[in-house]
């Protein structure tokens, strides 16, 4: 991959600055948390039974906690590390609730996290292909993110998506008493298919073309698969998609009063409780109202 900078119409390529440690890396994901994850930042170097965790976050959106750590070096096995402490997470529970609250303004409950949402993500600005195979599994909460550092202080930050085809981590499973046992059991990483199951073609259909229409606006939009919703997102949610037994309800990320709905099509649910982001909720059973509905759906871009 090439990394230019333009000036006028001449082009000369950024030569890669690398991170001398991995506490350069470190500060500079928790002093620009919010921005370059969208997680809220809890502690630095969090200490539970003698192993220490980089950062520790938590994702507001899925209500669970989010580990992080930060490599340099390529020989370190992803696996090991990453379900190790995702098995400390979840058997020393209330320790991760009281760094929670004596951090925060706001306290938390433990019945308050959703602990099968649990993840955590591995930064680096270089991953071999041995790990990124070994991650390559769509229900593992392992994440590999890749940082590069150029020249004029420029950063690229790519999470790595797993691959479609990816299996699940249970089809290699030998010890159902294994702490990957324990993980894969009490951890779900979500996936459209688990939306879609059970769902009749009709439904399947409707969701494909509004799917299409959203991936089609002019954005470099992302699909992302929570516990209640799918969700479109560019930097941060556009739009959630909870699908019906008859059709989809759609919810817009635009706060209440923010959207312009001649039409009147959407529901201002700013005061009821709901699953999706954003302030206005539609149901739609057909596609008669499609391009319209994408016009709404923009102005969350």
């Amino acid at each position: 991959m090439f990394v230019l900078s333009q000036n006028k119409n001449q082009l000369s390529e950024l030569k890669e600055k690398p991170f001398k440690l991995e506490k350069e890396i470190q500060l500079l994901f928790e002093n620009n948390m919010e921005i370059l994850t969208g997680l809220k930042y809890i502690k630095s170097e969090f200490t539970i039974k003698n192993s220490r965790i980089d950062t520790l976050a938590f994702d507001i959106e899925s209500k669970a906690f989010v580990i992080i750590e930060y490599k340099r070096e390529r020989n370190y096995s992803i696996i090991d590390q990453g379900v190790s402490y995702l098995n400390l997470m979840l058997e020393y529970k209330a320790d991760f609730i009281v760094e929670y609250n004596e951090t925060q303004k706001h306290s938390i409950k433990r019945n308050e996290v959703d602990w099968s949402q649990s993840r955590i993500i591995f930064v680096s600005p270089f991953f071999t292909e041995f790990q990124k195979q070994s991650s390559n599994f769509k229900d593992l909460a392992i994440e590999l993110w890749e940082i590069k550092r150029y020249e004029n202080n420029s950063l690229i930050i790519n999470p790595i998506k797993k691959s479609k085809s990816a299996p699940s981590i249970k089809q290699i499973q030998s010890d159902r008493n294994s702490k990957i046992s324990r993980v894969t059991n009490a951890i779900k990483v979500f996936t459209e298919e688990d939306h879609l199951d059970h769902k009749s073609e009709e439904v399947k259909e409707l969701y494909e073309m509004y799917k299409n229409a959203i991936l089609n606006l002019p954005a470099n939009i992302e699909i992302e698969p929570k516990k209640l919703y799918i969700a479109f997102k560019k930097d941060k949610n556009i739009a959630d998609i909870v699908l019906l037994k008859k059709g989809l309800k759609i919810f817009i990320n635009k706060k209440s009063g923010e959207l312009d709905d001649p039409k009147k099509l959407t529901r201002d649910v700013s005061k009821i409780g709901h699953w999706g982001n954003g302030d206005y909720e539609l149901i739609v059973e057909d596609t008669h109202n499609l391009e319209y509905i994408m016009s709404l759906i923009k102005q969350a871009l």
